[in-house]
């Protein structure tokens, strides 16, 4: 039985969520950030694991249909029921692994040795 939710409909809206919350965050830090957010989201107890796939086949399917960008522009921007929940939850994940493994990121992602 695959695994529920899809790992790859968590990593994709992941991926895009924090492209678009931290644009200037190297691929590398990001897929890692990801990475993370995906087995925390793993390791959930069961009934939250699935309201977290129902969500996230919504986001998946509604991708398809209107663009994952669009999808993930929305979701970041706009505070709907559940919907905003999934946001949170990845963005706590994400974020919270970003500044403790980089704790001298910029607040767009940009890497210290970079950042201006």
């Amino acid at each position: 039985m695959p695994p529920f939710p899809s790992p790859r409909a968590v990593a994709d809206f992941s991926d895009r969520l924090l492209a678009h919350d931290l644009p200037e965050l190297p691929a590398d830090r990001r897929r890692a950030a990801v990475d993370f957010a995906g087995r925390r989201i793993e390791g959930l107890p069961s009934p939250v694991r699935i309201g977290v796939g129902l969500v996230a086949a919504t986001t998946s399917g509604l991708g398809r249909l209107a663009g994952p960008g669009r999808v993930v522009r929305f979701a970041a921007r706009r505070p709907v029921p559940v919907l905003s929940e999934y946001v949170r939850l990845v963005r706590s994940l994400a974020y919270a692994f970003v500044w403790e493994t980089w704790p001298d990121t910029a607040p767009d992602g940009t890497p210290a040795a970079t950042a201006p």
